[in-house]
C-alpha cells in the first residue's frame, strides 16, 4: 500500500511539479509556446532591392521615403490588428505603394525602350496555396489587385497583357489612361538610359581613345515593392508588384510576377517576397527554394534566405534581396546589395524602418 501511494505522489509531482502550485501572488502566469494555433501578427515590406548612394540622395528625400515606409507599413499592421486577413493586408500596403511616385510600381512605373510603361504584380496565400499573377499591365491602376481578382476568382492562375485588362474590367477594377503613370524622373531616367545607348554603339577609336566602358546608369536598381503578412489565424500571405527596369525589352516579364520566384507563401513554411536583377531570381525559383529549404532541412527562415540570396543568387551574378516571414511570425532580411528599402512591425509593436 505504501509503495502504491509513493508512486501516485511521485506521478503527481512529475505532472503538477512544486512551481506550479500557488504562490504569494497566486498561480504564475503561463506562458504559451509561440505556434500557428497561437500567432503573433507579422508584417514585412521592402520597396527596393539596392539603395541609391548615399551621395546621391538628399535628407529631404530620404526623410519622405522613411515617412512613406512607416506609413505603408503601419496600415497594414492595423489592418492585421482589425481581424482583416493576411491577403487584404498585403494587397492594402502594396496598393499604398502602387499609388506613390516614390516607388517602381503603379504611379512611378519605370518606362521600357519604347517608352512605355509595362506593370506585374503577383501575390499568393499561404492557406489554400491560391495564387494570382499579372503581367504587362499598361492601364490597370492597381496590379496587385488584379493578382488578388484572378486568385479568388478564375481558375488560371496567371493572365498577361490584353486578357488580364480585359479580365480587371469585367472585375470592375480601376483602368487609368496610360498617361496616369508618367513621372518626369522616369521619363528623365529612360532619356538617360537611351543616351548611353547610343553611346555604346560608338566605335572606341571615335571616343577620343577612351578604352574606359561607360558608366552604369544611376537607375539600373531592382525596383520591385514587396510584402509579407501573418494574421491572427495564422495564415500566411505574400505579394510583389513592379514597374519593371528602365529601358527592358518590351513584354519583359520580372519575377515580381511570377510564383515561386519573387512571390510565395505557404503556411506550412514561410511567406516570401523578393526583388532581383536580371531575373535571377526566375532561374533558382528562389522564393519556393527558401521555403523548400525549410520544409526539408528543416532550416529556420533566416538561414534558408541567407543560402538562397547570399551564396545561390551571388553565385550566379545577381543583385538583390527578400523579406520573409515564417509560419511562427519570425522575420528574415537578406540582401547581397549595399542595401536594401524595408521596414517591418518589431517585438515591442513598433515600425521598424532600414534602407541601409
Amino acid at each position: 500500500m505504501k509503495k502504491a501511494i509513493s508512486t501516485v505522489l511521485l506521478a503527481l509531482f512529475i505532472v503538477f511539479p512544486l512551481s506550479s502550485f500557488p504562490q504569494k501572488g497566486g498561480f504564475p502566469e503561463i506562458k504559451q509556446l509561440q505556434s500557428p494555433q497561437n500567432p503573433k501578427l507579422g508584417f514585412m515590406i521592402h520597396a527596393r532591392g539596392s539603395v541609391i548612394p548615399k551621395a546621391s540622395i538628399t535628407p529631404a528625400n530620404e526623410k519622405e521615403l522613411r515617412a512613406k515606409l512607416e506609413e505603408v507599413v503601419l496600415a497594414g499592421y492595423k489592418a492585421l490588428q482589425a481581424g482583416r486577413s493576411s491577403v487584404e493586408a498585403v494587397e492594402i500596403a502594396i496598393r499604398m505603394m502602387e499609388d506613390s511616385p516614390l516607388f517602381n510600381a503603379g504611379k512611378g512605373s519605370a518606362f521600357d525602350h519604347d517608352g512605355k510603361n509595362e506593370l506585374g504584380s503577383s501575390i499568393m496565400d499561404g492557406k489554400t496555396l491560391a495564387a494570382g499573377s499579372v503581367a504587362g499591365l499598361r492601364r490597370v491602376k492597381n496590379p496587385i489587385s488584379l493578382a488578388r481578382a484572378l486568385m479568388e476568382g478564375a481558375p488560371q492562375a496567371m493572365m498577361i497583357g490584353d486578357g488580364a485588362e480585359q479580365f480587371a474590367k469585367e472585375r470592375k477594377l480601376e483602368i487609368v489612361d496610360e498617361k496616369y503613370f508618367w513621372t518626369q524622373k522616369r521619363w528623365d531616367e529612360l532619356q538617360q538610359a537611351l543616351r548611353l545607348d547610343k553611346q555604346a554603339l560608338v566605335p572606341p577609336a571615335n571616343k577620343a581613345g577612351s578604352t574606359e566602358a561607360p558608366a552604369s546608369p544611376p537607375f539600373k536598381l531592382f525596383d520591385t515593392v514587396g510584402a509579407v503578412a501573418l494574421d491572427s489565424k495564422g495564415n500566411l500571405a505574400s505579394g510583389t508588384s513592379t514597374g519593371g527596369v528602365t529601358n527592358m525589352s518590351p513584354g519583359s516579364v520580372s519575377d515580381a510576377a511570377i510564383i515561386g520566384a519573387g512571390t510565395y507563401a505557404n503556411n506550412d513554411t514561410c511567406a516570401v517576397a523578393a526583388t532581383d536583377s536580371g531575373g535571377f531570381l526566375v532561374r533558382l525559383s528562389a522564393a519556393r527554394d527558401i521555403a523548400s529549404l525549410m520544409e526539408y532541412r528543416t532550416f529556420t527562415v533566416q538561414k534558408a534566405a541567407d543560402l538562397v540570396i547570399k551564396q545561390k543568387l551571388a553565385k550566379l551574378g545577381g543583385k538583390g534581396g527578400v523579406v520573409a516571414m515564417d509560419k511562427f511570425g519570425n522575420m528574415a532580411i537578406s540582401f547581397n546589395t549595399d542595401g536594401m528599402y524595408r521596414a517591418y512591425i518589431g517585438p515591442d509593436g513598433k515600425p521598424v524602418v532600414e534602407i541601409y
